[in-house]
C-alpha cells in the first residue's frame, strides 16, 4: 500500500467515528464537570456511577492466587468459573436448567453490548430494537454494525418489521425501573413467534430495593426452555469489580457456541486471573450483602435530600441510581446541581424521554454523599 492509498483510506471510513457511531455523550458533561469542580469543598460527582468502595477480600485473595498465568487463556473460561456463574444464577435467581456450556465469560459486558450485532453477523437490513429510555451502547451496537436501531417500548409499533435483536434491561439503566413477570413472558412469548433474538441486561439483578427482579432466564419468564434467549451478567457493580472487567453471557447454548466461535478467531479472551477472581466473587454472598447494605443507606441518604431540595423521584426501584425530576429542562437542572458543586448526568442521554429527568448515582462514598445532602438541603 502506497503513501496515497493510506491518505485515502484515512479520508474515507477509517477512523470516521463520527460518521458511524452517534457522539460520545460524556463528552457534554465536561463543562460542567469543571464548574462543579471549582466548589470551594469539592466536586462530588454522581454522574458515572464507578463503585468507590475497596474490591472485596475474597477476590483478591483468588486474583493473587492465579497470578502467575503465562499461557493463553481458554476463550470459553474456566469450567470451575462458569459452573460458578451457573451455581450463583440457581442459587441467588432461581435460574434452573443451565448447563456450565451456556456460560461464556466476557471482558466487562459493555464490549459485548457494544459488539453483540457485529458478532452474530448483523448488518444492514437488520433492526435492533432497545428500550426509549436506555443504555445509549445498545444503540451503539447496532450502529457499529450498519443495522438499524429502534427505540421503543411498544411491541405493537413494531408491526410486521423483522426483528433480530430486542434488547431489555430490568433492573433499568437509567430509570432503576423493574419489568414484572408477566411482561417478561410477554416480551419472550412475542421474542419466540417471530424468531428475535431476545438480550436480557440483567447487570443490575442484585441492586434492588423496593421490588424483585427476575431474570429473562427463570423457569416463570422462560417457560422452561432458554431458547431464543441471552442474559447478560456484570460483577462490576455488585461486587466492585469494574476495574477487573469480569461478566458473563449466558442462555441459549446455540448462540452461546456462535458467539464462542466468533470471539475465538477475534481473540476475545477474559484474562485468566479475572477468570479466578470473578469465580471466587460468583461464590461468595457474604460480600455482596454488605455492599448491598452500603448502597441501600447511601440511596435513602439522597433520595431524602432530593425530595427535600424540591425532585420528584421516579421509578428507581432497584439499580444504583435514583431518577429525579423537577419538571425543567435537564441541562438547566445538571448546570443548577453543577454550581452547588454536584455532578449528575442529564436524562437525555438515555433517550428523548429524559429530557426533564437526571440520573444520579449512589456510588460516592459516604462522605461524599453526606457533602452532597448538605448543599442539596443547605
Amino acid at each position: 500500500m502506497t503513501a496515497s492509498d493510506v491518505g485515502r483510506v484515512r479520508r474515507g471510513h477509517v477512523g470516521n467515528v463520527s460518521g458511524r457511531l452517534p457522539d460520545f455523550p460524556w463528552d457534554k458533561l465536561t463543562a460542567y464537570a469543571v464548574r462543579a469542580r471549582a466548589h470551594p469543598d469539592g466536586i462530588v460527582d454522581l454522574s458515572v456511577g464507578t463503585p468507590v468502595d475497596p474490591t472485596p477480600e475474597v477476590v483478591r485473595r483468588a486474583l493473587e492466587a492465579a497470578s502467575d498465568s503465562p499461557g493463553y487463556p481458554q476463550t470459553v473460561g474456566r469450567v470451575e468459573t462458569r459452573q460458578a456463574a451457573v451455581d450463583w444464577l440457581a442459587r441467588r435467581h432461581g435460574v434452573t436448567g443451565l448447563d456450565v456450556d451456556a456460560v461464556l465469560p466476557v471482558i466487562g459486558t459493555k464490549e459485548l453490548v457494544a459488539t453483540l450485532p457485529t458478532q452474530l453477523g448483523l448488518g444492514p437490513g437488520d433492526t435492533v430494537v432497545y428500550p426509549e429510555l436506555a443504555y445509549p451502547t445498545y444503540a451503539v451496537g447496532a450502529a457499529l454494525a450498519g443495522a438499524t436501531g429502534v427505540a421503543t417500548d411498544s411491541l405493537t409499533s413494531l408491526g410486521p418489521r423483522r426483528v433480530a435483536i430486542l434488547w431489555l434491561n430490568s433492573p433499568s439503566n437509567p430509570t432503576g425501573r423493574v419489568l414484572p413477570q408477566i411482561h417478561l413472558k410477554k416480551v419472550v412469548d412475542w421474542c419466540r413467534e417471530r424468531g428475535t433474538l431476545l438480550v436480557s441486561d440483567e447487570c443490575y439483578l442484585d441492586c434492588a430495593w423496593e421490588a424483585e427482579p427476575l431474570s429473562v432466564l427463570h423457569p416463570d419468564v422462560s417457560g422452561g426452555s432458554h431458547e431464543g434467549l441471552l442474559a447478560v451478567h456484570s460483577l462490576s457493580k455488585r461486587s466492585n469489580l469494574a476495574g477487573y472487567r469480569c461478566g458473563f453471557v449466558a442462555g441459549d447454548p446455540a448462540v452461546v457456541a456462535e458467539l464462542l466461535a466468533v470471539r475465538k478467531n477475534l481473540g476475545l479472551i477474559q484474562p485468566g486471573p479475572q477468570q479466578a477472581a470473578m469465580g471466587a466473587a460468583l461464590t461468595d454472598d457474604d460480600h455482596v450483602e454488605q455492599q448491598h447494605a452500603r448502597y441501600a443507606a447511601r440511596r435513602e441518604v439522597l433520595k431524602a435530600a432530593l425530595e427535600g431540595a424540591g425532585f420528584r423521584i421516579d421509578h428507581s426501584e432497584a439499580s444504583l441510581y435514583l431518577w429525579a425530576t423537577r419538571d425543567q429542562d435537564c441541562w438547566e437542572t445538571v448546570a443548577d446541581l453543577a454550581e452547588l458543586g454536584v455532578l449528575v448526568a442529564p436524562g437525555a442521554f438515555y433517550g428523548a424521554r429524559g429530557r426533564q429527568h437526571v440520573r444520579v448515582a449512589f456510588t460516592a462514598t459516604d462522605e461524599r454523599v453526606a457533602a452532597a445532602t448538605r448543599r442539596l438541603v443547605g
